[in-house]
């Protein structure tokens, strides 16, 4: 990945092979579930010092599972704002149907 990725459609063919193991796949659903998690928490019981968690889980997960299955760095360190937008796509995409978490 030298030249920098111009487009989204080119950079989540590139996070989806970032994102090829079935744990590195599973660790991200469970973040960004986690995620949903606590802003419903937060939203019902108005206790927006839960908000803290959600760097925790949503980056947590993820990181973790980069250097412990995919053995590679995060591309959010180089695409932060399409690697957030392509994770939550990835999250749903899993929860349809669409994305399995074993490629």
């Amino acid at each position: 990945m030298q030249n920098r990725i111009k487009s989204f459609s080119e950079f989540y063919q590139f996070y989806l092979s970032e994102h090829s193991k079935q744990w590195t796949r599973i660790f991200h659903f469970v973040g960004t579930f986690l995620v949903f998690a606590v802003i419903f928490y937060v939203v019902k019981s108005g206790k927006e010092r839960f908000f803290w968690y959600l760097p925790i889980f949503g980056y947590g997960f993820a990181w973790f599972s980069h250097a412990a299955f995919e053995k590679n760095r995060p591309s959010t360190f180089k695409y932060p704002l399409w690697s957030l937008i392509s994770d939550f796509r990835m999250f749903f995409e899993l929860l349809i149907g669409k994305q399995k978490f074993k490629s």
